[in-house]
C-alpha cells in the first residue's frame, strides 16, 4: 500500500509555516491518541502516521529533501531520512508538542529522552552543519572528500565524565536522582501529570562534586577531526547529508550529534544542470549549417566528436544519450542536449560580401512557402 502524501495527512499546505504543522499535529495526535480510542488499531495507524508526517515536516533539512524527492528521498540512500515506526520516538514527539514527559492512562512519554526505562534524560550534542563543493565530473561519479572540523569531543582525561574522579558524584536533592521534577496540570483531556528536566542535575540525576580540571566538568573539549564523507553519484545542490554520531560530543557522555553536509554545486565553465541532463549551447558558423561537419563537444568526462548534418537549422536540438548525470537513486542517466546557434557574421570584407549575394540569387538558399508556414507554426506553438 502506497504511503499518503505527509502534507495530506496533516492536512495542511505544501507552503504551511513550522507553527502550522506543529499545530495540525497536536490536533491530529489529541484525535487518535490511543487512550482515546482503546482498542482502535485504525486510530492508532493515523496516529502513526501522523507522527511519522511530523517528524520529516517538522525538520527543515528533511521537509526539503522530501519535498524534492517524495518518499523515495525518505528511504535512506544518500543520508535521506527513514522512519522507524518506534512507539517510544512517537510519543517523544508528542511530548515535545506539549512539553516534558506526559501521561495520558497507561500511554507515556520523555520529549527529548533516550532512556525511558531510567526516566533519566541521556543528552545529546548538537549537529553540525557544513559545506561541501563538487564539480560536475565528481558529482557524475560520486566521491570521497575528507574534511577538517572544528568540533566538541569527549575529554579524554576523564573519560567524557566530567568528574575528576571516579566517585565525585552525588544524588540531587531536587530531584531524588530521577532527573525530572513532576507537576499535575488541568486540560480539556482531564488532568494530565507533566515531568520537566530537573533544573539542578540537567535530567542526568546526579551532580558531579569534583570537576574534571581539563573540560571544568562538562566532559567535552574544543578539537579537530578530519572526517571522511562518501558522496554518492548524482546529488543536487543545495541537498544535504547526514553522517550520523559525527557532529559535537554530548556533554558528560551520552549521544553525539549530526554533521549535516550540504552540497553546494560548482558551476560549470560550459554547461548547464538541468536535474540530470546537462545542456550545451552550441555556436557553428553558417558554412557547417548548410553543408554539415563534424564539431566537439565537452562533457563531464572529456570531449566528444558529434556529427552536425547538412541543412541544420538553429534552435535545433541535438541529444547524446547517457552523457548527462546518473539519478542519485540509480533510475538511470540523463542525456547531454546541444542546442544549436547559427553565428551570423557583422562585419564582412568586400569579397566575403560579394560571395553571400551570390549564394543570395540562388533560389535554394530562400525558404519555400512550405518552410515559412512550418517557422509560423513553431513559433505559435511557443505560445
Amino acid at each position: 500500500m502506497s504511503k499518503r502524501d505527509y502534507y495530506e495527512v496533516l492536512e495542511v499546505a505544501k507552503t504551511a509555516s513550522a507553527d502550522d504543522i506543529k499545530k495540525a499535529y497536536r490536533k491530529k495526535a489529541i484525535q487518535y491518541h490511543p487512550d482515546k480510542n482503546p482498542g482502535d488499531k485504525a486510530a492508532e495507524e493515523k496516529f502513526k502516521e501522523a507522527a511519522e508526517a511530523y517528524e520529516i515536516l517538522s525538520d527543515p533539512q528533511k521537509r526539503q529533501r522530501y519535498d524534492q524527492l517524495g518518499h523515495a528521498g525518505m528511504s535512506g540512500g544518500g543520508g535521506g531520512a527513514q522512519w522507524s515506526g518506534n512507539m517510544d520516538d512517537i510519543f517523544s514527539h508528542f511530548g515535545d508538542i506539549f512539553g516534558g514527559h506526559f501521561s495520558f492512562g497507561g500511554f507515556e512519554g520523555f520529549g527529548g529522552s533516550r532512556q525511558r526505562s531510567s526516566g533519566k534524560r541521556v543528552n545529546r550534542g548538537s549537529d553540525l552543519r557544513v559545506k561541501v563543493r563538487l564539480t560536475l565530473a565528481e558529482i557524475a561519479t560520486g566521491v570521497e572528500k575528507k574534511i577538517k572540523v572544528k568540533k566538541y569531543v569527549s575529554c579524554k582525561q576523564c573519560g567524557g565524565t566530567g568528574a575528576a574522579e571516579p566517585n565525585a558524584y552525588a544524588t540531587c536533592t531536587t530531584c531524588h536522582g530521577t532527573g525530572f521534577v513532576t507537576q499535575m496540570q488541568r486540560t480539556i483531556l482531564g488532568s494530565m501529570q507533566t515531568q520537566s528536566v530537573c533544573p539542578t542535575c540537567g535530567g542526568e540525576g546526579k551532580i558531579i562534586t569534583k570537576k574534571c580540571a581539563q573540560c571544568n566538568g562538562e566532559g567535552i573539549v574544543r578539537d579537530e577531526e578530519i572526517i571522511s564523507i562518501n558522496i554518492p553519484a548524482g546529488v543536487m545542490d543545495g541537498m544535504q547529508l547526514s553522517l550520523s554520531g559525527k557532529g559535537n560530543a554530548a556533554r558528560r557522555g551520552g549521544i553525539n550529534g549530526d554533521l549535516l553536509v550540504v552540497i553546494e554545486e560548482e558551476p560549470h565553465p560550459e554547461l548547464i544542470r538541468d536535474e540530470n541532463d546537462l545542456i550545451y549551447n552550441l555556436l557553428i558558423d553558417v558554412p557547417t549549417a548548410i553543408l554539415g561537419g563534424s564539431v566537439e563537444v565537452p562533457t563531464v568526462d572529456g570531449k566528444v566528436k558529434m556529427k552536425i548534418e547538412p541543412g541544420t537549422q538553429p534552435a535545433k536540438v541535438l541529444r547524446l544519450r547517457g552523457k548527462g548525470l546518473p539519478s542519485l537513486n540509480s533510475y538511470g542517466t540523463g542525456d547531454l542536449l546541444v542546442h544549436i546557434g547559427i553565428y551570423i557574421p557583422e562585419n564582412l570584407s568586400k569579397e566575403d560580401k560579394k560571395l553571400v549575394e551570390k549564394l543570395g540569387e540562388s533560389a535554394q538558399v530562400k525558404p519555400s512557402e512550405n518552410a515559412k508556414r512550418n517557422f509560423s507554426q513553431k513559433f505559435r506553438n511557443m505560445f
